[in-house]
């Protein structure tokens, strides 16, 4: 406990992007929820292309975005590459006066951090690592309810069960090119038709334009919501008020997100894979958390996953340990 009994000073480091930034703030808003916190987001970034060399040779000083200058945090939470250059310095920077937490595999020396917080797909083992099911996310339950009642005017006149489908896109080890799309989008038509429901879907940014018009056009023929990227984003509204979520294969954000929901989960197939996703996606089954979309929308219950609170409580007590 810093002195004085104060509220910890916890930095959420990131650059910015929404997946990555929501890592790092949900690890800190889990220690949040257990211990008075204060919690500042710090977005960084490199110039002149400096952020694609390993970051090693990456100068701190160099660093744009948010100031990181002391006085610095009592706990820095780090997600993404692009803060290596500065997480693996911390401990130094800050005279072992600030915890370094990093999420996902850091990809480097494992002793510049005091915890790292990699999925155990990753393979990461170390005396300082402590791995969960999936990422750090941002559902809670409250927020879940205070995020439904946001939208609940479009959301709850539409007809069960009401199908949330969240579609992510192109990444180094999947794409999904229109046809692929469209298949799916059939798919899911299908299976809310003969279920008398509705659809709530989401795209990301890395949905490609042919991908989002070829879903989109199949799917905006169900009652339902197609979000079009303007105004405010109801992505959590749609997976409160969902009966089913379905997510594509390309993201463990997303299905984890899903999976603190409790709500059946069913995995949509891209082009494509991973071998560290397919591992992630094997351990969702065998708990009973995510099968694979073949057209059927129920499933058994299962315990809404909690895996960033069991981090959170991991964190602090090797923060006090630290102390």
């Amino acid at each position: 406990m810093p002195e004085g009994g104060r509220p910890l000073r916890i930095w959420a480091v990131s650059d910015g992007r929404a997946g990555i930034e929501a890592q790092a703030l949900g690890l800190a808003e889990a220690v949040a929820r257990i211990r008075p916190a204060l919690i500042t987001p710090k977005r960084i970034g490199w110039p002149y292309g400096l952020g694609r060399l390993p970051w090693r040779l990456i100068p701190p000083a160099a660093q744009s975005g948010d100031s990181v200058e002391p006085p610095y945090p009592d706990i820095w939470i780090a997600a993404g590459r692009a803060t290596l250059p500065l997480s693996t310095r911390m401990l130094k920077r800050a005279a072992g006066k600030t915890f370094v937490v990093q999420t996902q595999d850091p990809r480097a020396p494992l002793d510049r951090f005091d915890l790292v917080v990699p999925p155990e797909h990753d393979g990461l083992a170390g005396p300082n690592v402590f791995p969960i099911l999936g990422a750090p996310n941002r559902v809670t339950p409250e927020r879940l309810a205070v995020e439904h009642a946001r939208f609940a005017e479009q959301l709850d006149a539409l007809p069960h069960p009401r199908v949330a489908v969240i579609v992510g896109g192109r990444s180094r080890a999947h794409d999904l090119p229109r046809a692929r799309a469209a298949e799916m989008a059939a798919g899911i038509a299908r299976s809310v038709n003969a279920a008398g429901g509705s659809v709530m879907v989401s795209f990301t940014r890395r949905t490609p334009a042919p991908a989002r018009a070829a879903l989109a056009a199949a799917l905006s023929a169900l009652p339902g919501v197609i979000w079009d990227g303007t105004g405010d984003n109801p992505y959590f509204a749609y997976l409160a008020a969902a009966d089913a979520i379905l997510v594509t294969e390309d993201s463990t954000n997303l299905a984890t997100d899903a999976a603190a929901t409790g709500r059946p989960i069913f995995v949509l197939p891209m082009q494509g894979h991973s071998a560290k996703l397919a591992r992630f996606h094997a351990e969702l089954a065998r708990r009973g958390v995510a099968a694979p979309f073949v057209g059927d929308l129920t499933s058994a219950p299962y315990p809404p996953l909690l895996e960033t609170d069991r981090a959170a409580r991991e964190l602090l007590r090797r923060y006090d340990g630290s102390a």
